[in-house]
């Protein structure tokens, strides 16, 4: 495939950040995307909300859908997702956006964090994928992408965080074990990390250890979730894909236009060596 035109995604914590730059992109495709979040109405911190996102995929010249959920609700989970394929025919793409992050270590964070982490993190991803299979297997071209990191087992990963690191390598453990799963029924599902520190809200969790100028933009995860959905799901499953890696094989080498500040030093991302 060359577009993503007529193809439906759902897309968890969509309202803002990398979820809302993977929607757009596919809504230049002329896309129909849903966006599955928990934001409704305008956050006094956070912009953005699923209706001005929204409006800005049908400004970018695709189809949307607001759907209010929290994917740590399983019936509203499989609600939105029913409603999401009775509206649009059907759901050729799931991504599974929604995180929550504290970077504190064990003694440091309390069990309400670690709670939220999970079940955001981990369970939202397991409940939306489970939910969202049934739908998939009726695609031409069924994707899962998930946002999370390769498995490194480097003690580094999980001294300073070590919830935070079990949360995600979750979601990546159900990127792993469903891949295999539904491999011979032509679902893909893959996950997608980037290489160096995106420039989004959760950077704000961080206390000022990053700095946005050494930040990427989110349109260079946009980009590269864009070519991986592109891909054929028979042969492009189980894969741990790194942003920069994907976009130098689809021939891009200028690299800077996603800087937030051009010639600024970059910043690596966790959980990469």
């Amino acid at each position: 495939m060359s577009t993503l035109e007529g193809k439906t995604l759902f897309i968890t914590g969509a309202s803002r950040g990398i979820g809302k730059a993977i929607a757009l992109r596919a809504a230049r495709d002329g896309a129909n995307i849903v966006v599955a979040a928990k934001t409704d109405q305008p956050h006094p911190k956070l912009a953005g909300t699923i209706h001005s996102a929204v409006e800005e995929i049908e400004s970018a010249g695709g189809r949307g859908l607001a759907l209010k959920i929290d994917v740590r609700d399983d019936a509203q989970v499989e609600a939105a997702i029913k409603a999401a394929a009775d509206h649009f025919g059907g759901i050729d793409i799931l991504v599974n956006n929604a995180s929550a992050i504290t970077l504190l270590g064990t003694t440091e964070l309390p069990m309400r964090r670690f709670d939220l982490m999970f079940d955001v993190n981990m369970r939202g991803t397991y409940t939306c994928s489970r939910a969202a299979i049934p739908y998939l297997l009726e695609a031409d071209n069924p994707h899962i992408l998930t946002l999370s990191p390769p498995l490194n087992m480097n003690p580094e990963w999980f001294q300073k965080h070590v919830a935070y690191t079990l949360s995600k390598y979750g979601m990546s453990m159900c990127v792993l074990g469903m891949s295999a799963e539904f491999r011979s029924q032509g679902i893909a599902v893959n996950a997608l990390w980037p290489r160096t520190v995106i420039a989004t809200a959760a950077i704000n969790m961080l206390g000022g250890q990053v700095k946005p100028e050494n930040c990427r933009k989110e349109d260079i995860m946009a980009d590269a979730a864009h070519a991986i959905l592109l891909r054929d799901a028979r042969e492009c499953t189980g894969q741990f894909f790194i942003d920069e890696s994907v976009l130098r094989a689809e021939g891009v080498r200028d690299f800077e236009r996603y800087s937030v500040q051009t010639g600024a030093p970059l910043l690596k991302d966790l959980f990469l060596d």
